[in-house]
């Protein structure tokens, strides 16, 4: 099992980022053949309980989720991100890399390869809004209640997520 790094990040400008539990990012969790990566990732999300998967690029604009965390498994090329808003960190992953982002977190791909491709999903009972603004009242209220997932979308209810956000 991999121990992810763990990123805090202070609210940005119009982006809250999520005020107790952190970004956490897998490196080289999945190395290894790019044909099968994304097929890995799918699979490893879909039997960690994780729904909704779907595969493509991540938007270059800067936008977070008010009512669902999200794990980007990247499976094929580099990125370069700007997670946490503009006071946030640039992060760099590539193939076999997977971040789980809290309700909040600000994140937009500054640069990536062209053969770039991520596999992306959510918890159960979570669906994903794109937010592009200051949140509302609700929607700070429903970034701070969100509950934590049951399983790490990775290494499933025994894996690092679990200790890491509940602890938060």
């Amino acid at each position: 099992m991999t121990e992810p790094d763990a990123m805090m990040f202070e609210a940005s400008d119009w982006v809250p980022n999520h005020s107790v539990f952190p970004v956490l990012l897998y490196s080289a969790v999945l190395p290894g053949d790019d044909a099968h990566r994304a097929e890995a990732f799918e699979e490893r999300f879909s039997q960690n309980g994780w729904q909704d998967i779907w595969q493509n690029g991540i938007f270059p604009y800067q936008h977070y989720h008010s009512r669902a965390h999200e794990v980007l498994g990247i499976a094929k090329g580099h990125v370069r991100l700007l997670i946490g808003g503009s006071t946030g960190k640039i992060i760099e992953a590539k193939a076999g890399d997977c971040l789980v982002l809290p309700a909040g977190t600000g994140h937009m791909r500054l640069e990536a390869t062209a053969d770039f491709l991520v596999i992306g999903a959510y918890p159960p009972g979570q669906e994903a809004d794109i937010l592009t603004d200051a949140p509302t009242e609700a929607q700070k209220s429903s970034i701070a209640t969100l509950p934590p997932p049951e399983t790490d979308p990775l290494f499933g209810p025994d894996g690092p997520l679990g200790e890491l956000w509940r602890a938060g």
